[in-house]
């Protein structure tokens, strides 16, 4: 029997996400320790929401809970889930004063009013495909609040708008888990192995490809999105693109940044000022996108250029490879 070296045996695990957080904390513009805590406690609330994805089918928390959310759309059991998670992994970090999130009407304060940071956040985007395993994610925005240290946050710490974001990422739960994130210096991706119950770096340097063979969209809304819309969705077809639309924002985003592509949400008759959240939806995904060399767009202009006026403002949005969204728009 032939021997193995060391190296063969001993196979190196790769790099944690708290080792990257550490070594790259230098280059945060705010190097005093507390954005590394806040990352690791969103990345603790991903690990938590993880398992109960997993134990979904075997526990009695699938399916709708029979309530709606503030923006009047049906809850799904692991929408509250999700929420109360992240919510409590947020204020026992410590480091956040209030977060935004899309299943409370109001700013939740923390109670940690010495925090420096805001979070806006979708806890549980796409969860009504959970019954029928299928990804789904979560959403994050990061804030350095504007407010005074040690007394509440206000509406303007959520209204600063997204060039203002200080970080941002998503948590994709599929047939791996992955935490995707930027802090302005480029797009990193981490799997998750649940073996070691560590996020391990996977994605190094994340590019968008410019160009790309893939659109998403709903079609099934087709005669009710604007004009320059549908000459899009024809040009796609006539170019033999390949339609891959699975209605979950994160799902289809994460698709296109790596294999170069557009995810199309527009406008319709029935929703006129679009229907995907501002704050923890569209800033965000705009945020990775722009930083991994893609575009996002509201059909006018940048996404991160809108004045945000609410918290559960709503926007179209166009985003992935910047050729791709280029040609929507000037369509």
């Amino acid at each position: 029997m032939a021997t193995k070296s060391v190296q063969d045996l001993v196979v190196p695990v790769g790099v944690t996400l708290d080792r990257f957080i550490m070594h790259s904390q230098s280059a945060f513009p705010y190097a005093t320790g507390e954005l590394s805590q806040l990352l690791r406690d969103i990345a603790l609330a991903g690990k938590i929401i993880n398992r109960e994805i997993n134990r979904a089918g075997l526990v009695d928390i699938a399916g709708g809970n029979g309530t709606e959310n503030v923006q009047g759309e049906d809850q799904q059991k692991l929408d509250i889930v999700a929420n109360v998670r992240f919510i409590r992994a947020l204020k026992n970090g410590g480091e956040v004063c209030a977060i935004l999130s899309e299943e409370e009407e109001d700013i939740i304060h923390t109670g940690n009013n010495h925090g420096k940071y805001v979070v806006a956040m979708d806890p549980l985007d796409g969860s009504s495909n959970i019954d029928v395993n299928v990804s789904i994610g979560s959403i994050f925005s990061i804030y350095r609040r504007i407010t005074p240290i040690n007394g509440p946050a206000s509406m303007e710490d959520f209204l600063q708008g997204g060039r203002k974001q200080i970080a941002a990422g998503y948590i994709l739960y599929g047939s791996s888990t992955m935490l995707v994130y930027s802090t302005g210096d480029g797009v990193n991706g981490f799997t998750f192995d649940q073996s070691l119950g560590e996020f391990i770096l996977s994605h190094k340097n994340i590019g968008t490809p410019a160009e790309g063979k893939i659109y998403s969209v709903n079609e099934g809304h087709y005669h009710s999105y604007p004009p320059f819309v549908q000459q899009y969705i024809a040009q796609c077809k006539t170019r033999n693109f390949s339609a891959r639309y699975i209605g979950s924002l994160v799902g289809d985003f994460h698709r296109n940044m790596l294999k170069g592509g557009i995810y199309l949400y527009p406008s319709t008759k029935k929703d006129p000022k679009g229907k995907l959240r501002l704050l923890y939806e569209c800033y965000p995904l705009a945020f990775i996108a722009e930083k991994s060399g893609g575009k996002a767009s509201d059909g006018f202009g940048s996404i991160l250029d809108i004045v945000p006026e609410s918290f559960h403002q709503r926007s179209p949005l166009y985003i992935g490879s910047a050729g791709l969204v280029d040609d929507v728009v000037k369509g």
